[in-house]
């Protein structure tokens, strides 16, 4: 018997040796030769105690990636147990676990699932929340967020020539206090937020932490950038959360990338309860030298059914950077990539629960870099 386990014993010492330099092997070759990616979608607001059949489509859709953008649930509650049975809610949706199965997918939060509606920095349980929210997109014990402030990050997927960053804010942890109040800008333009802009140059989004962190990803090498913020980027006047409600940051943020010469920037954003397409011209005072593109997709399972609990249309809002119509209904949305053609092809995308488009943006990997427009 005993010498029967050590023949077995010497046996698996003898494969592992053989077995360990080829995994080593396949390990740096992954590393090496990172898989394209060529699909990602994202969305954002779902109700983790409602149905959620539009999972269907977007694993349909076989995305290589999908990125949660914030109300990610409905938590809304100092009490942290609570917050991590509403996580264990979505959890257990049927069309989330699929999604788990098919594809990596990646996160940020916004305010729901941050703690308390509309907050930031004043937020008393922030740090509680962010291991919550760490365990939930099932964060190592090595991961950087969960020894710091905050829960941003950056990842670059694809090989050289096919990079593509993926920048998630965290525009919760740090955010000053919003400044409220309500302002009717002109006769007839419907309803709009109860927030006025924050002048204060002492206001912040990010925290000087994350803005530097954030200056240095984008002076990494990438052939495309997509910078994920939980709340809208250009838009801003329609009163709600934006960035907009501190437009020093706004504008700090535009020249950022202007300053960096990042180029291959799209932006992503959540929160709104509806989805459209907006664009910054890249001859705006404001632009940054090439046309800047965000999509706002939002929400999962939750539409707003084109009007605000007053009655009043969001239609009404005025969003000067806005690019066509807007969707109110439930929505996903997609950055398809054409790596084939010889100026590679940017489709950005929303799409309805069956994953019909809806709204589409196209553009070429040309047009995102400076000076070539």
């Amino acid at each position: 018997m005993l010498t029967t386990r050590l023949h077995s014993s010497l046996l698996l010492c003898g494969l592992l040796a053989l077995l360990c330099p080829a995994l080593a092997a396949q390990d740096a070759s992954a590393k090496s030769n990172p898989p394209t990616v060529s699909r990602i979608s994202f969305g954002s607001c779902a109700k983790q105690d409602k149905p959620q059949p539009i999972w269907d489509a977007v694993v349909a859709g076989k995305p290589d990636m999908f990125i949660l953008l914030g109300d990610n649930i409905y938590g809304d509650t100092d009490d942290m147990q609570l917050l991590r049975q509403k996580y264990r809610q979505l959890e257990e949706q049927p069309g989330f676990v699929k999604l788990r199965a098919a594809c990596p997918v990646l996160a940020t939060w916004d305010d729901h699932d941050f703690g308390r509606d509309d907050s930031g920095a004043e937020f008393e349980y922030r740090k509680e929340s962010q291991q919550v929210f760490l365990d939930f997109i099932q964060a190592k014990p090595d991961d950087p967020r969960r020894h710091r402030e905050g829960i941003y990050s950056a990842s670059i997927h694809g090989p050289p020539g096919r990079r593509v960053q993926v920048i998630l804010l965290d525009a919760r942890y740090f955010r000053s206090p919003l400044k409220k109040g309500f302002s009717s800008r002109e006769p007839g333009e419907g309803y709009r937020g109860r927030y006025l802009p924050n002048d204060d140059p002492q206001a912040t989004v990010l925290g000087e932490t994350q803005w530097k962190w954030l200056e240095e990803q984008l002076r990494q090498p990438a052939e495309v950038r997509i910078i994920g913020s939980s709340y809208q980027v250009l838009s801003n006047q329609h009163g709600w959360e934006m960035w907009g409600n501190f437009p020093l940051e706004r504008e700090r943020l535009l020249s950022l990338i202007r300053q960096t010469e990042a180029s291959g920037v799209l932006m992503i954003s959540g929160d709104r309860h509806l989805a459209e397409l907006a664009g910054l011209a890249a001859d705006a005072n404001e632009g940054v030298g090439y046309p800047l593109y965000e999509a706002t997709s939002s929400s999962l399972n939750q539409p707003s059914g084109n009007f605000t609990k007053t009655g009043v249309r969001f239609a009404n809002e005025i969003n000067p950077y806005r690019l066509g119509l807007t969707w109110f209904d439930v929505n996903y949305g997609n950055i398809l990539f054409d790596w084939e053609s010889a100026d590679p092809v940017i489709r950005i995308q929303i799409c309805d629960e069956q994953g019909s488009v809806v709204l589409q943006q196209r553009t070429l990997l040309s047009e995102l870099k400076r000076g070539l427009n």
